[in-house]
């Protein structure tokens, strides 16, 4: 979850941001892939959530396709010519709205590089991941953790900046919307953001609030971040909303959130909001503050469901 966003590309095919990013990297969005390595198959087979071949909608066709796309880079890397039979399992419905991307492809880019007998430094890794979705990177290191938007592939990579124990935030995420295909246009979507006449602007300052943002995370200074991480937001919207054509992603629900969370916060909740390009909304607070928080959250109209994540580790080997 990016607390310091990234929106725009300088390099496309590689997907190099236009500036780097600072996330948190969540425990309960989890995804766990199984790749083996087959000669027997002609192809790629991928499954995902149980299902099998056949899949029928643009969406499940399109991430299967840049799943296998993904482990061509991993067979050019390790020699490896066999075609792969990958499993995956989320714990989000996709119903929900919640980009998979990024978990999907950190552990991805994990278990096909083990399972090819490859050792890679975990800054590798990082890089490797980023290949197949941008901020898989971010999901490979633990905790908190930051993007180096770099200028080629080897400069791009992440690392954590802080271990989960450091800083032990919960991330209340408030399901507004059940449009899960949303997710499915974000990259597309940021194609758009240089005809925007504010994106040079929140391009050029992006370094300032990364600074104030890895500050407060180092001092633990609640009020610091939730200033910086809210005021990212908000820029992130401007360029959507000004981008040709604008883009419309949040809902009635989430200007709601935005204005509690601002008020609660006012009241002395340690609380803050974290809103990404769509609907939903991150409600970052302090555990002491999680539970009243996600009870007021509760009595606000229009939110579907709320999912409680904690700050989680790196992506692991299991088994």
């Amino acid at each position: 979850m990016g607390l310091i966003q990234t929106w725009g590309m300088a390099d496309l095919s590689r997907n190099i941001p236009t500036n780097g990013s600072i996330s948190l990297t969540l425990s309960t969005l989890e995804v766990t892939t199984t790749v083996q390595w087959r000669v027997d198959l002609t192809r790629d087979r991928i499954m995902i959530n149980e299902g099998n071949s056949g899949y029928t909608t643009v969406s499940e066709q399109r991430i299967v396709q840049r799943i296998s796309a993904h482990l061509d880079h991993v067979r050019r890397l390790s020699g490896q010519s066999s075609r792969a039979f990958v499993e995956v399992q989320s714990t989000f419905p996709p119903r929900l709205g919640v980009s998979l991307q990024a978990p999907l492809f950190a552990s991805l880019t994990v278990a096909a590089v083990k399972a090819a007998g490859q050792e890679l430094p975990i800054r590798d890794l990082t890089a490797l991941a980023r290949l197949g979705a941008g901020p898989a990177c971010q999901s490979v290191p633990g905790g908190f953790v930051e993007w180096h938007h770099g200028d080629s592939h080897e400069t791009s990579y992440a690392e954590s900046i802080a271990p989960a124990e450091h800083w032990p935030l919960v991330d209340l995420i408030a399901i507004v919307s059940g449009m899960g295909q949303l997710t499915d246009t974000l990259e597309h979507d940021q194609r758009l953001a240089p005809t925007s006449p504010l994106y040079a602007m929140r391009t050029q300052s992006a370094e300032a609030r990364l600074a104030e943002c890895r500050q407060a995370i180092q001092n633990r200074d609640f009020d610091h971040l939730a200033d910086i991480v809210e005021m990212d937001s908000r820029l992130v919207r401007a360029v959507t909303l000004t981008s040709e054509p604008p883009l419309y992603y949040w809902a009635p629900s989430t200007l709601t959130i935005i204005d509690r969370v601002r008020a609660w916060r006012m009241a002395g909740l340690q609380v803050a909001y974290c809103v990404a390009p769509g609907p939903n909304a991150h409600c970052i607070c302090t555990p002491e503050d999680a539970d009243l928080v996600e009870t007021q959250l509760q009595s606000v109209p229009g939110i579907l469901d709320i999912k409680r994540a904690k700050v989680g580790g790196p992506t692991r080997l299991v088994g």
